[in-house]
């Protein structure tokens, strides 16, 4: 299994021997190769003899694409779709009229993707499924780069390349560290985080409420208190009541409240506890509104573009417009940051910070650092700084987040309705998009309990202000439960039907259910095989607007447009 490799620095480009130790005048590289019975792994140092600029290092090998083969493409970040794709199918490209509000959402503003028919690229990780085994690809170090794979079916090509393009490089510089492995899927993901070397998540598994999926911005003391009344009421076996945007008077003043919270959020997190319950708020601690008071008066504490004007990386209509990100080396940043998670968990007393929007911060990373770098700079901040409270993080290129958070979403924001038509016609793979998010959490579901706990979003059963019918809102419900520990709902539950509520306590009866395979027999059709209480069994999930039909160990069984159903198997 050998690759050609090229490395360019300066104004030169070299080929690599594969596995060998090679010399040049301006550094030297070490490539190790290793060679077990279903793996290999390929590292690779950079060691420097005088200052250059890295531009790029790609990994290549041939490789013929058979019919009947998925393709694996890992999204950016947490919102960007992730799912098998068949040969025939593509990669939505973003539209140029969407690019300025939405580009810096996913990877549209990275020129290293090639986005020519037949091609597939994913960040990370990604894998080829062959029958029972996959074919994988997985970067063990993305602390000093991001991965880029992809995949040119019409050449018949895959390559390996690092986010590395312009790199100031004056030290040694461990650039690749990659796993390569065909086998079963659940062996390969098992191997893939033990040589990881990260820690299981030990946080538990939860269930809860939050208040976006109903309220968005418009919350208030009262809101989130009669929300709690309503399940202390139901005597309902959840966890934690997390509070979401719209407590804060502008997104990036965190410690400054709407007038709607007259007791202030240390009271709040308080009246949470009593019941029982644990308290969280939503923070997006990069990102700051043009009326914010940080943005206003701390315009230096911004990214910027090469004439110092702050870079606009993304439009909410929720925040009034468009939104700046701050830049993380400004040590005021820092200082601002630390203070703000302090005050929300030791002074407030929050036990759980949701902090979104991440993917932010390494938008336009320092000459001397990559993409990757920065990130991971970041969430090593984030968990040193925040201790052993809980991290939900959301809007994270997840290498970055492995090991380094209790619960991270997998998904997009799900939608009050099954898709986003227009966000879909832009291209957008971040979009808010119910079936988008059920799509993604199908295809990401072996990094539950291994990089941390999965949050697949919400669970939504209401009758009122939703446009999702009673079908889908139970397919949601059931592939979220099986594949997340971090079920929330955004209801208010007094209002639910007995219906309602038993469909609800039913997620208790299958959270927790080990996971034995999710079959993507298309893009809209899967089974989920799985065992709980000592049994096997199928879950059917039909994604569709059409009534499909699923063969399922020598029966025939017919499900209606969005409908799914366990099965005993």
């Amino acid at each position: 299994m050998q690759f050609t490799t090229s490395l360019a620095y300066d104004d030169k480009t070299v080929d690599l021997p594969f596995g060998k130790m090679t010399s040049f005048e301006e550094l030297y590289v070490d490539y190790n190769v290793e060679s077990k019975d279903q793996w290999t792994r390929i590292r690779m140092m950079i060691h420097i003899k005088k200052p250059v600029i890295l531009k790029h290092l790609k990994l290549e090998q041939a490789r013929s694409f058979k019919s009947g083969e998925k393709i694996f493409c890992n999204g950016f970040q947490s919102w960007s779709e992730s799912r098998e794709f068949d040969l025939d199918e593509s990669i939505p490209r973003l539209s140029a009229f969407a690019a300025p509000y939405l580009k810096y959402y996913g990877d549209a503003y990275i020129d290293l993707v090639n986005r020519k028919k037949g091609n597939f690229h994913s960040w990370t990780y990604a894998f080829i499924r062959k029958g029972e085994k996959i074919e994988f690809i997985g970067s063990l170090k993305e602390q000093t780069a991001f991965t880029l794979i992809q995949y040119d079916t019409q050449k018949g090509l895959i390559s390996i390349e690092k986010d590395c393009k312009n790199l100031e490089l004056a030290h040694s510089f461990p650039i690749l560290d990659i796993l390569l492995c065909t086998a079963k899927e659940h062996w390969v993901f098992n191997t893939y985080f033990e040589k990881m070397d990260i820690p299981l998540p030990t946080a538990p598994p939860l269930t809860g409420w939050t208040s976006w999926y109903h309220y968005y911005t418009s919350i208030s003391e009262d809101i989130i208190l009669q929300n709690v009344n309503a399940f202390t009421e139901k005597k309902a076996a959840i966890d934690i009541i997390q509070i979401d945007d719209g407590y804060q008077k502008a997104v990036g003043d965190w410690l400054e409240i709407k007038p709607d919270f007259p007791n202030g959020l240390a009271w709040l997190a308080r009246q949470i506890k009593q019941v029982g319950y644990k308290a969280g708020l939503w923070i997006a601690p990069f990102v700051c509104s043009a009326k914010s008071n940080v943005f206003q008066k701390h315009k230096n504490w911004l990214i910027q573009d090469s004439k110092g004007n702050p870079i606009k990386v993304g439009y909410n209509p929720y925040w009034g417009g468009w939104f700046y990100a701050l830049n993380f080396y400004k040590r005021e940043v820092q200082d601002y940051l630390m203070t703000v998670f302090k005050t929300v968990l030791l002074k407030w007393n929050y036990d759980l910070l949701k902090l979104d929007f991440l993917y932010a911060a390494c938008i336009k990373p320092p000459s001397h650092k990559t993409r990757g770098q920065v990130m991971s700079e970041v969430m090593d901040f984030i968990r040193r700084t925040v201790g052993d409270k809980w991290i939900l993080a959301c809007g994270v290129p997840l290498g970055s987040a492995f090991g380094k958070v209790d619960y991270c979403r997998i998904g997009a924001d799900i939608h009050l309705k099954w898709e986003h038509a227009l966000l879909k016609f832009l291209g957008n793979r971040e979009r808010v998009s119910t079936i988008l998010a059920l799509r993604t959490v199908l295809g990401r579901w072996q990094l539950n309990n291994r990089a941390f706990h999965n949050d697949p979003d919400v669970i939504l059963l209401r009758d009122k202000q939703l446009q999702l019918s009673p079908v889908q809102q139970y397919t949601i419900l059931l592939i979220n439960t099986l594949l997340g520990n971090l079920i929330f709902t955004s209801d208010l539950v007094s209002d639910y039907s007995e219906e309602q509520w038993a469909e609800f306590q039913s997620i208790y009866k299958w959270r927790n259910s080990k996971i034995e395979m999710v079959k993507a027999i298309s893009k809209d059709q899967y089974l989920i095989l799985f065992k709980n209480d000592h049994k096997n069994w199928i879950c059917a999930c039909n994604l569709s607007s059409k009534a499909q039909q699923f063969n399922i160990r020598k029966r025939v069984i017919s499900l209606q447009p969005f409908e799914s159903m366990i099965l005993g198997n």
